[in-house]
């Protein structure tokens, strides 16, 4: 092994001590990246960053990251998504497991509008758990329902993970975002599967609403806050994706569209105020700037680790694993959902995924079916302890009679159906494959 070789592998193991240690992610990646990489060539390796950042900042497609994420916030802080939460919620109630189900469904309805799992847990979490736990649900069960449902914005687009990976991966954000929608809808189906089978074996741990509760909110009036409060964005999310994958409009032009849709939604509502439009327009821009905070600080990581040579021993490791490209797949999954038990998926995305990218370029895999794969396994980083996001999201807004406890059992049976989802979409590309191919991408 050579000395760069040695230095690769030093890099790697610098970068996880500091993230470990509490560092922000973009500050460790840059700090690895320029401690390994002047250890290993000076000065010299570093002459081609500026060409390398002026790439990353000036790549078109990133402005679609601001729009989407305005568009989100937007529907977010006017407080729309309280409204569609109660309306499809007393819509299900009369199930067992209707309120659990509900959430499921505003889970998809506000992934696909505001696609910031933060956002989508928080409200979810402030607005339906006291209540399930008053009408008697299971406190896991509740808290399990509310957090998955809320990282389903990571998959159903317009997501960021989509966005990021289609740079990283060199594919249209249009192929993706056609890729990703049956795998987002299998997942949703696939807990409220979950839902209904608990609600068979244990009704009183998901209970129905009762029915004079039901019946205070008069149908007439139930129907006429339907159409005003969950068919206006439910038809922004369709016009702005329908025209990505239908390929009348590039992702950067439906996701402007989307965000002077949003004003027009709010507007509609009568929600919309210069300090809504404040609140979304700092939001927007914190959310944005720490993004490609972390994008121009995995250059550095980048160059550093190729300069190292750290990609010929990524190859060497997958030459080790008996059993081919189906090996390999299978190790870089388990790889990514081991990851996600201690790192957010965005480090994930910079680090592991480039890493191997080589590897299954050389072996002609499907890169669309890939980054789905990757894509369904890096939600789960936002479930799995005891650093899943979505937990610490609602562990902030649950009521005290929540506990930890409650909430790592809650989530153990949707991080199972997340897995399950997994092993469908490895079996079955087609899961993921057939829409984009079907319009033509």
């Amino acid at each position: 092994m050579s000395g760069t070789e040695i230095l690769a592998i030093l890099m790697l193991v610098a970068f996880f001590a500091l993230l470990m240690a509490g560092v922000p992610v973009a500050i460790t990646l840059a700090t690895a990246g320029f401690v390994f990489g002047f250890l290993g060539f000076g000065t010299g390796l570093f002459n081609l960053l500026p060409a390398r950042i002026y790439g990353v900042v000036a790549n078109y497609q990133w402005l679609a990251i601001p729009l989407f994420v305005f568009m989100g916030v937007m529907l977010e802080k006017s407080r729309l998504a309280e409204d569609l939460l109660d309306v499809v919620g007393h819509l299900a109630g009369g199930l067992k497991g209707g309120m659990a189900l509900g959430i499921i469904g505003v889970g998809v309805l506000m992934g696909a509008t505001t696609g910031i799992v933060g956002a989508t847990v928080i409200t979810l979490g402030l607005l339906t758990l006291p209540t399930l736990l008053r009408r008697g649900y299971d406190p896991g069960v509740a808290c399990g329902a509310i957090c998955a449902s809320g990282t389903l914005g990571q998959i159903i687009p317009p997501s960021l993970i989509l966005i990021l990976l289609s740079d990283i991966l060199q594919l249209s954000v249009g192929t993706l975002f056609a890729a990703a929608v049956v795998p987002g809808l299998l997942l949703a189906a696939l807990y409220c599967g979950y839902i209904v089978v608990i609600g068979m074996v244990r009704p009183e741990w998901v209970p129905a609403v009762p029915k004079e509760e039901r019946d205070a909110l008069p149908r007439r009036e139930l129907w006429i806050r339907f159409f005003k409060v969950v068919l206006p964005p439910l038809a922004l999310v369709f016009s702005v994706l329908g025209s990505i994958i239908a390929g009348v409009a590039a992702p950067t032009e439906a996701a402007s569209m989307g965000a002077l849709g949003s004003i027009l939604v709010t507007a509609f509502a009568r929600r919309l105020s210069l300090g809504v439009l404040t609140e979304t327009m700092q939001a927007t821009t914190k959310i944005t700037a720490m993004v490609m905070f972390i994008l121009i600080c995995a250059q550095v990581f980048s160059l550093a680790f190729r300069g190292l040579h750290g990609e010929d021993l990524i190859s060497a490791l997958f030459e080790f694993l008996p059993g081919g490209v189906n090996a390999d797949i299978g190790f870089l999954m388990v790889l990514i959902f081991v990851l996600g038990f201690f790192i957010e998926w965005i480090e994930i995305s910079y680090i592991a995924v480039p890493l191997f990218l080589p590897v299954f370029a050389s072996q002609n895999v499907d890169l669309v079916w890939l980054a789905m794969l990757i894509c369904v396994n890096l939600q789960t980083s936002f479930l799995t302890p005891p650093f899943g996001w979505a937990l610490f999201f609602l562990r902030g807004v649950a009521p005290p009679r929540i506990t930890t406890r409650h909430m790592y059992l809650g989530v153990i049976p949707f991080i199972s159906i997340q897995i399950l989802g997994i092993v469908l979409l490895f079996f079955f590309p087609q899961i993921a494959l057939w829409l984009p191919k079907a319009i033509g991408w």
